[in-house]
C-alpha cells in the first residue's frame, strides 16, 4: 500500500495561541503524534498576548483531518478560529462560469447583441439550420451530461452530486483544448427520457459528452443517441479510457518486442470502461483476449470468433456462465488489465504469466496488485494513479477527440477516430525515448491534445463523417 497521506485532504486551521516560548511547538508535537505531516505556516496577527497563525497540513484522510483539528481544539489555550479544506474551498461558488466575447456598455452596441439587430440572425438560422454553427456557441460547444449514477467510483450520488465533477470536467475542455462546456445533470435515470432530454437540447450545441452513467445503460444510451443525432456523441468513461490504453499499450508493446495480435489479453473488469477497451483492442488487432468479471473468466476472443467480436462484443458475454477463474485466465498472459477493484490479484498470480509481462493496474486508488508488490514482478507497470509512472489517464484523449471532430464538423465520433487519437497519442514519444516507466506522455503536455485533434479531424475526414475541410487546431 501507499502509505504517505494524499494531497487532497489538506487542511488550513487558523490558530490562535499565546505569545509565549514554545506554544506552537506543542501544536507541531501534537501533528507529529497524529501523523499529519506539517505544511506552511503563516503568521496572520501578533499581539502583546496573543499569535495568530495559519497551519496547513495533510492528512491520510478526511476522518483523520477531522481529527487532528478535533485535537487542535481540546488543547488548553489554544482557540481554532476555523478549519479550512481546500478542496471545498476550491469549488465554493463553483468552478465556472461564463462571459461575453463583446462588452455591452453602448446602446449600439446592446441593439446588435441584442433586440433588433439579433432578429436578423435568428431568420437567417431559420432559413439554414447550419448557420447555427456560425452564428452562435455551438460550434465550440460541448454538453457535459450525467445522471449521477455512477460518480468516480462513488457509485449512485444523484445529478446534484454529479455537478462538481461536470464542472471539472469543463475546466479542463477549456483549458487543454478551448471548448466551451456545459453542464447538464439531469434528475432522470430512465433511459428512455435521458434520450428524449440530450435529443431536445441537441441543437444548442455542436457534441455531446455522456459522464458517469452506470452501465448497462449508459451502452443503451450512447447507441441510441449516435443512431438518432447527427453531432458526436461520446461516453468518455468508455472510450476516453479506452483510447489512453490502447496508446500505453502500442507502446508497450514497442519496449517488450511483441505484437498486439500475438499477445494473449486478460481483462478484469466488463463494465463500461473494460468493455470499450476490450473493443478497441480488438479493432486494433488483439486475436486473443479473455474478459472477466466477478464470476470469473465470462469472455473468450479467439481468431475463430474474432469477426463476431468486432460486430457485437456484448453478445459473446457470458456473465453467467464462467469458464474459468481469473487466476487461471492469466497463465501464459502477455498482458494484465484491471478495470475492477483493488488488491485482488498477488506476486503469485503475476508469476503465471509469460515472460516480459505488462500489468495495467488501473483501479483507482488502490490497484488491481499495490505497485510497490507488482514491479519486481512485471517488465511495465501501469496504473490509474498520478503518484506512479505510466498513468493510464483520458484526460490525454477527450479533448482532442472532441476538438478534433468540432473542427471538421464531424457528424459522429466512430472507431476510426478512436484507433486514430490513440496512435496519435503513443506517437507523441519518440520511439528512442520509450522506456518502462514512460509509455504514455503527461497529461499535461499540451502538444498531445493537438496531435490528438489533428489525426482525429483527419479520420473523420477520410471515414466521411466530416462536413467541412480539415484544418490545424491551434
Amino acid at each position: 500500500m501507499h502509505d504517505q497521506p494524499y494531497c487532497e485532504y489538506r487542511m488550513t486551521v487558523r490558530v490562535e495561541i499565546p505569545n509565549q516560548p514554545g506554544q506552537f511547538a506543542r501544536l507541531a508535537t501534537m501533528l507529529a503524534e497524529e501523523g499529519a505531516n506539517l505544511g506552511a505556516i503563516d503568521i496572520v496577527e501578533v499581539a502583546r498576548n496573543k499569535m495568530v497563525r495559519d497551519i496547513t497540513f495533510d492528512a491520510r484522510s478526511e476522518a483523520h483531518a477531522e481529527s487532528v483539528v478535533q485535537h487542535m481544539r481540546s488543547i488548553p489555550g489554544v482557540r481554532v478560529r476555523s478549519a479550512s479544506d481546500r478542496v471545498f474551498l476550491m469549488h465554493l461558488g463553483g468552478k465556472i462560469t461564463t462571459r461575453p466575447k463583446v462588452a455591452v456598455k453602448t446602446r449600439n452596441t446592446l441593439s446588435m447583441v441584442y433586440t433588433p439587430g439579433v432578429a436578423r440572425v435568428c431568420r437567417a438560422i431559420g432559413e439554414d439550420k447550419n448557420k447555427s454553427f456560425a452564428f452562435t456557441c455551438r460550434a465550440n460547444s460541448v454538453a457535459v451530461v450525467s445522471d449521477g449514477s455512477a460518480i468516480l467510483g462513488l457509485g449512485n450520488l444523484g445529478p446534484e452530486a454529479a455537478m462538481p465533477v461536470m464542472e471539472g470536467k469543463i475546466m479542463l475542455f477549456k483549458e487543454f483544448a478551448d471548448i466551451d462546456g456545459w453542464p447538464l445533470c439531469l434528475a432522470t435515470q430512465d433511459a428512455d427520457e435521458i434520450v428524449r432530454v440530450v435529443k431536445a437540447v441537441a441543437p444548442s450545441f455542436g457534441g455531446i459528452n455522456l459522464e458517469d452513467i452506470a452501465a448497462p445503460r449508459c451502452f443503451d444510451i450512447e447507441d441510441r443517441l449516435k443512431a438518432e443525432l447527427d453531432i458526436p456523441v461520446m461516453h468518455d468513461d468508455q472510450h476516453g479510457t479506452a483510447v489512453v490504453l490502447l496508446a500505453a499499450l502500442i507502446n508497450a508493446a514497442k519496449v517488450v518486442g511483441k505484437q498486439l495480435a500475438s499477445m494473449k489479453v486478460v481483462v478484469n473488469g466488463l463494465g463500461a470502461a473494460g468493455t470499450a477497451c476490450c473493443r478497441i483492442l480488438i479493432a486494433a488487432g488483439v486475436r486473443r483476449l479473455v474478459g472477466c468479471d466477478r464470476a470469473g473468466a465470462v469472455l473468450d476472443v479467439t481468431p475463430d470468433n474474432l469477426e463476431r467480436a468486432n460486430q457485437n462484443l456484448r453478445a459473446l458475454i457470458r456473465f453467467d456462465a464462467p469458464f474459468s477463474t481469473l487466476h487461471e485466465a492469466l497463465k501464459d498472459a502477455d498482458v494484465f488489465i484491471g478495470l475492477s477493484r483493488g488488491n485482488i490479484l498477488t506476486p503469485d498470480d503475476l508469476q503465471m504469466m509469460a515472460a516480459d509481462r505488462i500489468v495495467f493496474a488501473m483501479a483507482n486508488p488502490d490497484p488491481e496488485i499495490a505497485p510497490d508488490k507488482a514491479l519486481p514482478h512485471c517488465r511495465i507497470l501501469a496504473t490509474g494513479r498520478s503518484d506512479y509512472p505510466n498513468q493510464v489517464n483520458n484526460l490525454l484523449a477527450f479533448p482532442g477527440i472532441f476538438r478534433g471532430a468540432l473542427d471538421v464538423r464531424a457528424s459522429a465520433i466512430n472507431e476510426p477516430m478512436k484507433l486514430a487519437a490513440a496512435h496519435a497519442i503513443a506517437e507523441s514519444i519518440p520511439e528512442d525515448h520509450l522506456t518502462e516507466d514512460y509509455i504514455v506522455p503527461s497529461v499535461f503536455e499540451k502538444r498531445v491534445v493537438r496531435a490528438v485533434a489533428r489525426a482525429v479531424a483527419r479520420a473523420a475526414h477520410d471515414s466521411g463523417v466530416a462536413r467541412r475541410r480539415e484544418r490545424d487546431v491551434h
